[in-house]
């Protein structure tokens, strides 16, 4: 089930909130749950059950960190963050790390394993050692995501950044809450610990919820799913004059952007509506002035987790300059492989891992800090755009091809300035203008909310009407991140 679908819309969500405002405190958290297994297994039911199976192996460990497995009532206190840990600990947090990256380690990525464990023995001339009959595995929806939120629960109990819970119900709740668990945010235990124990349902929260899914919903339906359909267009003809791939690859950078922080910007609404607060995922990304900047302001929750849970444990900047370049290096390699299951989402990753360490490396009083400023965001979007071309395409080889096209030295075939017919058409062309203004004009959606007018109140409204008469029209709706 999908957030912009007249399913969400009309009949899933005001089910939801009337089922969840009747309900007392005690029994809320046990019927979202249950509410959310519904979202979550409504294309395929026996996902859930993984899923499940993932928060009981989790519960059970945060309660073995602290000592409590098996006990009865009582407080359970926060571990100090200095002391000491037991072999016991230890081992519970290798268990929930381990079977959550299992999870992840099998079903995102053994068909990519399969893959090239068959392309190197064939290329070593043993092609009857492939495996031709291997099953092919089903991707869960969203699995990269849950994962990695409810391993954090075990860690951030680990380290004494939050305590355990001792009721089921509310650490079910909290791994299968529907508005962030198949894109995001990735939200931290230690981040709702507090909220999932006590937090105020208050009229101005909901109203500000209202807001922030409508616009997000605008975002989606009214400029990620046209740009999503130039950016098509441009990437599946083959063969385009350069100008015509600038304009798809600018064109997909709009759609992810739109897509998912639209999806973020529904989520955090969401959960505004059912009384939590979500973190921030986006900070107006591609005002960025460097790679730098541009990753603490891209998919926050992300590249936060990647520096808190990897960066930092494998010595981050402490251990010298080379050390520090290469363990840049490994978490956005690693970040690209979390997005999905081939080498395009590598190289991704490596184009921004060496432009990190390369940042890094040239420091603050670099000539290219010394230029304007508008001038170093046009450069910093142009190389973003660049690189999602590896992300967009298919295989390595589109991706190169495509690129080729970009700087000019791809064979052009006869009629590909057909493309332009359809791409520069008034209605994609004010779509792409619009996307702009909202990119590098418009307030954020977090700021812009803040304070709701009536005027600003009857603008969410208006964009979401809009955006409900368009999703009641277009037959293209992907959202790109329920892939990863």
């Amino acid at each position: 089930m999908v957030f912009s679908s007249h399913l969400f819309v009309y009949y899933f969500l005001p089910i939801t909130l009337a089922i969840y405002y009747i309900l007392p405190r005690r029994a809320k958290h046990g019927a979202l749950t249950l509410l959310s297994y519904v979202f979550y297994g409504w294309a395929n039911p026996y996902f859930v059950l993984l899923m499940f199976g993932s928060t009981v192996v989790d519960y059970v460990c945060g309660l073995a960190i602290v000592g409590r497995l098996g006990r009865g009532k009582g407080r359970i206190r926060t571990l100090p963050k200095d002391g000491a840990r037991s072999r016991g600990q230890k081992v519970a947090l290798a268990i929930s790390i381990c079977s959550n990256l299992s999870l992840l380690a099998f079903f995102k990525y053994f068909n990519f394993a399969a893959g090239n464990y068959n392309a190197i023995v064939s290329a070593l001339g043993l092609a009857d050692m492939q495996w031709e009959g291997v099953f092919r595995v089903t991707l869960p929806l969203g699995i990269s995501f849950y994962t990695f939120q409810s391993m954090s629960y075990s860690i951030d109990v680990y380290r004494g950044d939050a305590r355990a819970i001792r009721a089921f119900p509310d650490f079910a709740c909290y791994v299968a809450m529907f508005p962030q668990l198949v894109a995001g945010p990735i939200v931290r235990f230690s981040e709702v610990s507090e909220q999932l124990l006590r937090r105020a349902h208050t009229l101005e929260k909901f109203t500000r919820g209202v807001a922030f899914f409508s616009l997000g919903m605008a975002k989606k339906v009214l400029l990620a799913n046209p740009c999503g359909k130039i950016a098509d267009t441009v990437f599946d003809a083959g063969s385009v004059l350069a100008p015509d791939a600038w304009y798809g690859a600018v064109a997909y950078a709009f759609q992810i952007y739109f897509d998912f922080s639209g999806y973020s910007d529904m989520a955090i609404g969401l959960g505004l509506m059912l009384g939590f607060t979500f973190p921030k995922n986006f900070d107006s990304p591609y005002r960025a002035d460097s790679i730098t900047d541009f990753w603490q302001r891209w998919h926050i929750s992300l590249s936060s987790w990647l520096r808190d849970y990897l960066y930092v444990p494998l010595g981050g900047n402490r251990k010298g300059p080379r050390r520090t370049y290469v363990n840049l290096a490994a978490v956005m390699l690693l970040g690209g492989l979390w997005h999905g299951a081939a080498w395009n989402y590598v190289i991704w990753g490596g184009i921004h891992g060496g432009m990190l360490a390369l940042e890094r490396a040239m420091g603050k009083d670099s000539a290219y800090r010394r230029l304007p400023r508008p001038a170093r965001i046009a450069m910093t979007f142009a190389l973003t755009a660049f690189a999602w071309v590896f992300f967009r395409s298919g295989t390595l080889t589109e991706a190169f091809s495509y690129l080729g096209h970009m700087v000019g030295v791809g064979a052009v075939q006869p009629g590909a300035a057909l493309i332009a017919g359809i791409v520069y058409r008034p209605y994609y062309v004010l779509s792409m203008s619009a996307a702009a203004v909202v990119v590098w004009v418009a307030p954020q959606t977090w700021d812009w909310t803040r304070r709701l007018s009536a005027v600003r109140a009857a603008a969410c409204l208006a964009a979401l009407w809009l955006s409900l008469i368009a999703l009641a029209t277009q037959a293209y709706n992907p959202f790109i991140y329920f892939i990863f």
